[in-house]
């Protein structure tokens, strides 16, 4: 639910809807995995293909792309323009620089890859490192600043914030509530579920709704934001795809882009992701008041010093 005058919901990231610009080079990869599980069968052809080899497909022709897809030539156009891109051309000229970025120096190969049971523990600290940087990096990247911006006018504004989080989830939560509540701003986190909508049923016009699922598949988030929703609050999802169900229910979104693997290291990477974005939305908001903020980390910080001492 949006108030009046209020942009539309989710109006899109830096991608845009069909028929925007295009891209950022370095982020067409990024888009093209979160979008990859909303897509249909056809086209998620397509961008499986994109994904497993992007200086290959960059060199195909539409027509050859189509025909090892098992699809035809307006699917991969579609495919095109549901990732942002204003058509093939396009999606070539992502596709080799992601490709150049990728394996110029042969990095992902060696170390992207996913941990094994017969890696070192040598490999597995590289591997785990480079899939931490990869995906602020990622995140970073494809960050869409204006729906950031939003989110930040909404806490400053905001008479109440509540933040809703499952499992990791539930950590991001506590760590935004920690930092928004050190600058002096009235925030709660909830974790389970009949508080998470205790707390939202009490949320109106004038409020903001926070809530944080990497897959954006998680019912309690989704149903707290709902309601939150529902009785009028502004609503904020922070999520890995930007077409899933939390993101369809909120005004503004904010994405974070981790690679997906079968091994812990993609969990463990989609929370340093997040909390890049929870890190970034901290910023803005204490960089409103700038005054207020230092007062209140001074004060915050006294009594802590103070009570250390004693």
């Amino acid at each position: 639910m949006t108030a009046a005058g209020e942009p539309p919901r989710h109006s899109g990231g830096r991608f845009g809807a069909a028929g925007d610009v295009g891209a950022p080079p370095q982020t067409v990869l990024v888009q093209i995995r979160a979008l990859l599980p909303t897509l249909p069968p056809s086209e998620r052809r397509v961008g499986e293909a994109a994904v497993a080899d992007p200086g290959g497909v960059a060199a195909k022709t539409i027509s050859e792309l189509a025909s090892d897809c098992n699809t035809s030539e307006t699917t991969v156009i579609r495919f095109c323009r549901a990732v942002g891109l204003k058509g093939y051309p396009d999606l070539r000229i992502g596709l080799a620089t992601a490709a150049a970025m990728e394996d110029g120096s042969a990095t992902w190969a060696s170390v992207g890859s996913d941990i094994g049971p017969k890696d070192t523990l040598s490999d597995v600290v590289n591997k785990l490192g480079f899939a931490d940087v990869r995906a602020v990096e990622d995140t970073v990247a494809q960050l869409d600043l204006d729906a950031l911006q939003r989110t930040v006018d909404a806490v400053v504004s905001a008479n109440a914030v509540d933040l809703y989080g499952v499992g990791a989830s539930a950590l991001i939560a506590l760590d935004l509530q920690q930092k928004l509540h050190r600058i002096g701003r009235r925030v709660s986190a909830w974790a389970d579920a009949d508080g998470g909508l205790t707390s939202a049923a009490l949320l109106g016009w004038g409020d903001l709704a926070i809530g944080i699922s990497h897959t954006g598949s998680t019912p309690q988030t989704i149903a707290a934001l709902t309601e939150a929703s529902d009785n009028g609050a502004t609503t904020v999802a922070i999520t890995n795809f930007p077409r899933s169900p939390l993101a369809e229910v909120a005004d503004h979104v904010l994405t974070t882009a981790v690679r997906e693997t079968t091994f812990r290291s993609g969990a463990m990477a989609s929370r340093i992701a997040a909390l890049t974005v929870v890190d970034c939305l901290f910023v803005g908001v204490a960089q409103r008041n700038y005054s207020r903020t230092m007062r209140a980390l001074e004060r915050t910080y006294t009594a802590v010093r103070g009570r250390d001492n004693g």
